[in-house]
């Protein structure tokens, strides 16, 4: 069943990566496949229950793909399809903001 998405396109972006750990999630796949831990080291914070659902739902919607290895211990790898790497552009945009940003602060501090 698909979810019913909102007539404005900027309101199903953010619905999909609107919550602050799926962005960081696909900041760090961006860079290439990962493993749970990985992600989870990376991202710091985030416990893993949360991180687990996060995960889930970006699969469910398509960003994300997961991988099982049949080993003993069981390994699985996260990576983005190609619907989750095309935010790449997004993301990029809000590094590129974030760090204007913090050099305009920077800048106001030391007038001080």
């Amino acid at each position: 069943m698909k979810k019913e998405l909102p007539a404005c396109p900027v309101e199903t972006t953010l619905l999909l990566i609107g919550e602050k750990w799926k962005v960081l999630i696909l900041r760090d796949l961006i860079e290439g496949t990962k493993r749970f831990g990985e992600l989870k080291k990376s991202i710091g914070t985030i416990s893993q229950k949360m991180l687990t659902q996060q995960l889930r739902e970006m699969e469910e919607d398509g960003l994300v793909s997961r991988k099982a290895y049949a080993e003993v211990p069981p390994r699985v790898e996260y990576s983005l399809t190609e619907d989750g790497f095309s935010l790449k552009p997004i993301l990029d945009s809000m590094w590129a903001w974030g760090e204007q940003y913090k050099e305009k602060l920077k800048l106001k501090s030391d007038l001080y």
